[in-house]
């Protein structure tokens, strides 16, 4: 077991990854408890436990408490369970997809290798080749497990037979089967093609057309290459593969397997109400009558679905798969299982910025078609007519935000043409796709980038300058996915459609409603439906605390309008109104903007006092107490300090607090002339010119606010699961930092409206959020708070109420606000 190994259960214990153990027949359910509750495991901070008797194998994730329990044999279709062990984080629905991880890891390596082989693929100049080339492979490995080419594993066994042992020809063989892939049958006989070569079908639809330059393959890349094509790729399930392949060619997302996959649930969450429960509600409605069948088949082909931020297709597979199902319901209702469907993979439409996942996307598509061909019609009449691939171009490699919308997704009832690259082609003008589609449904949907200004790179800025100057100056201020819903609004002025994205939460509160919304509602588009803020829940762990919210714009909304929200068990609850605000409640849409003084006749709420200054007025009590200042000199120059949480937690910090006429009795204190002079020099050096300003005040924080009696504090954030906001009452000698806010020698009555439930259901409708925390604002939520004119008795009453809540925290004292 060697030295290291620190089990104490008789096993295998790695620090930091995994306690196991082979146990007696029969033992295994007890083994795995006693590996679970084991002191060892727990002081090696083991992630994973797990037990054996060579028949039976069980384990436990004690990260998220998840378990597996298979037959030893079938361990190798778990090993997506433990991949946090090689530092990959992932989701339930990935990790639940044997193959697809499998494939992945396996085209990841190969990825490298090849990279690692040939250095130039993997320069800017030729990461789109690179690109091409693992579609292009992606492609065939699919291809030749399900019959698409003339034989079963045919172009593995073509690579493995036809090339050397060394290697040194394995992208010459593959070039080749390139060439032939882009020959037509008509011109085989001049295309000095290997025989080889000439047994594999014309594929076209641009995949294989342009260069057949194949990177050079080393012995261990070709290797790779063939442990791929060893794998039955009739297993490949084009919505959750996407995104993970997607991941191979990004080196940043490497990491993170499948962080951008978006769970088929979440995914019916938008198209649902978008248009697939009004599909099923009329295709419930027609019954058995035909007519009713035939219309609404002819309803389904001439549906639309335009997702202007597709990634690799995820929203447009899905889309796609579930009205084939419909389709085939119709059409098995009509006595007509074995039809042809009338839906073409041109009416789902697409832009991605990044052309490996653009790529991917339509690749995910055509094998999704391949896949629904043969589930409805049989594997004859899919492969009959699957080849030679369209060369008709439905996604498009662009930013979608400077990109025309009309022009990739035309209007019902135009023919307007779009000259776009092809994305399996140089670029050329794109075949002409007819979208006359007289009385058809557009119908956009997506997942853009979220990104707060704060985060957006200059090329983002400048889309959104592009988009909202001449429309609001305060542009600035809005998340990137706020351009999304504009160019949706401007594109509804165009044709009727209903336009719906997952966005930040934070665009339907705070400081983004007035500027955005009233944008929106003045092109006639209104909210037609909406799921208040959830967690995205299903991201990679580094991105679960992403808060988002769905929200859907249309210029012909309908009576009803249907807004979808948690409850508190978890189910999704639906709320059936006329009208839905821009705040995402039922009711029509007021909205609030800041103010600077307040709207009711209540005391002015302010920011506590910023400090800039890298933590050398501010200390700890331990470090406090071990300054060797004089108790009168503390006393003089020391306030205890509260800001957010500790305020909440309850604990104390401190902070230097030097009024001018006492600086230099105050340096004569060498520790705390040392923290001032590191302040001063911080200031100084500082990129902010009003940090450089404060240098020369460098013994106070920026703002010098303080009570001559108390303040009342109250944090900037606190969690979302309060029932209250956990407002306080301090003494003078306490400074409020810029964390919380203060209102300083006011009654405290006040503390009795701020700790109220009406005011917190305020704040939680017009006050942004942080995750799912309330992020309190003085100006947007303090100053619009409606409270009526309050009488004397009115206001007896309210400082009763916050005496009592005062003294119910004494009464339980030393609970603090967080336990309480």
């Amino acid at each position: 077991s060697g030295a290291s190994n620190k089990s104490d259960q008789g096993g295998v214990l790695q620090t930091n990854n995994i306690h196991l153990k082979v146990c007696a027949p029969g033992d295994v359910p007890d083994t795995l408890a006693a590996l679970r509750s084991s002191p060892a495991t727990t002081k090696s901070k083991a992630k994973f436990v797990l037990a054996t008797d060579g028949h039976d194998l069980e384990a436990e994730d004690l990260t998220t408490g998840e378990t597996i329990a298979c037959r030893y044999r079938d361990f190798p279709d778990h090993f997506g369970f433990f991949l946090p062990l090689a530092g990959i984080t992932t989701v339930k629905q990935i990790r639940e997809s044997a193959f697809d991880i499998k494939a992945t890891g396996r085209l990841n390596r190969l990825y490298v290798q090849l990279l690692r082989d040939n250095p130039d693929w993997g320069t800017a100049e030729r990461r789109h080749d690179m690109n091409h080339f693992m579609a292009r492979l992606i492609f065939l490995f699919f291809a030749e497990d399900t019959s698409i080419l003339n034989g079963e594993d045919l172009f593995t066994a073509t690579v493995s037979q036809m090339s050397t042992k060394d290697s040194a020809n394995t992208h010459e063989v593959i070039g080749e089967l390139f060439r032939a892939m882009n020959t037509d049958i008509k011109d085989r006989a001049t295309a000095d093609l290997p025989r080889w070569a000439d047994t594999f079908p014309y594929v076209n639809g641009g995949l294989f057309s342009g260069s057949s330059d194949v990177p050079r393959f080393s012995k261990i890349a070709r290797s790779y290459l063939l442990h791929i094509g060893s794998l039955d790729w009739t297993r490949i399930n084009p919505d959750i593969f996407g995104s993970m392949i997607q991941a191979v060619a990004d080196d940043e997302e490497r990491g993170a397997l499948g962080m951008h996959y978006t769970s088929v649930p979440n995914i019916l969450k938008v198209l649902n109400p978008l248009f697939l429960d009004d599909l099923n509600a009329e295709l419930a409605a027609a019954g058995d009558n035909r007519r009713k069948l035939g219309n609404l088949r002819k309803r389904l082909s001439n549906i639309r679905v335009f997702d202007p931020a597709c990634g690799s297709g995820n929203f447009l597979v899905i889309a796609y798969k579930q009205m084939r199902a419909i389709e085939f319901e119709i059409n098995t209702r009509r006595g007509e299982g074995d039809r042809q469907t009338e839906i073409p993979l041109t009416n789902f439409r697409g832009i991605e910025l990044r052309d490996f996942p653009a790529e991917i996307a339509r690749l995910a598509l055509i094998i999704a078609e391949y896949q629904c061909d043969v589930t409805y019609r049989g594997q004859k009449e899919a492969l009959a007519e699957f080849l030679p691939l369209d060369a008709m171009n439905w996604i498009t490699c662009g930013n979608a935000l400077r990109l025309d919308w009309l022009s990739i997704c035309p209007p019902t009832g135009t023919g307007v043409k779009f000259q776009a690259d092809d994305l399996f082609m140089s670029p050329l003008d794109q075949a002409q796709i007819d979208f006359e589609n007289e009385g058809g449904e557009t119908y956009i949907c997506g997942n853009p980038p979220y990104l707060g200004s704060t985060w957006q790179s200059k090329e983002q800025k400048a889309d959104l300058q592009r988009i909202f100057e001449g429309r609001t100056k305060s542009w600035k201020s809005l998340d990137y996915v706020a351009g999304w819903f504009i160019k949706a609004a401007d594109y509804g002025l165009h044709t009727p459609t209903v336009s719906v994205f997952v966005t930040t939460n934070s665009i339907c509160q705070g400081q983004q409603v007035p500027i955005l919304w009233p944008l929106i509602f003045k092109t006639g588009h209104e909210i037609a439906f909406a799921h208040t803020s959830f967690k995205w829940a299903n991201l990679a762990s580094h991105n679960a605390g992403v808060t988002v919210a769905i929200v859907a714009i249309s210029n012909h909304a309908g009576q009803v309008r249907k807004l979808f929200s948690l409850g508190d068990g978890g189910e999704t609850v639906l709320k059936e109104t006329t009208e839905i605000s821009a705040y995402l409640t039922a009711g029509a849409t007021v909205i609030v903007e800041k103010r600077t003084q307040p709207v009711a006749d209540i005391s002015k709420m302010i920011f506590g006092n910023k400090v800039v200054d890298g933590g050398h007025l501010r200390l700890s009590r331990s470090e406090l107490d071990m300054l060797s200042v004089p108790i009168a000199a503390r006393s003089k120059f020391f306030r205890p300090m509260v800001g957010s949480s500790d305020f909440i937690k309850g604990e104390t910090n401190f902070c230097l607090w030097i009024q001018d006429e006492d600086l230099m009795e105050a340096m004569q204190y060498p520790e705390i002339a040392a923290r001032i002079e590191a302040v001063r020099q911080l200031r100084s050096e500082s990129r902010d010119a009003s940090a450089n300003q404060m240098a020369a005040r460098s013994h106070q924080f920026r703002e010098m606010r303080e009570g001559n009696m108390w303040t009342i504090v109250l944090p900037r954030i606190t969690s979302g699961n309060r029932e209250y906001l956990p407002v306080g009452l301090v003494g003078k000698e306490t400074v409020i930092s810029s964390q919380s806010f203060a209102i300083f020698d006011e009654p405290i009555w006040l503390i009795s409206l701020i700790s109220s439930r009406l005011h917190l259901a305020w704040i939680g409708t017009v006050c942004g959020r942080t995750r799912t925390d309330f992020a309190y604002s003085n100006t947007l939520g303090w100053n619009t708070f409606p409270v009526p004119k309050l009488t004397e008795k009115n206001r007896a009453d309210l400082t009763a109420a916050a005496e009592g809540i005062l003294l119910a925290r004494e009464a339980h004292f030393p609970a603090t606000i967080a336990d309480l």
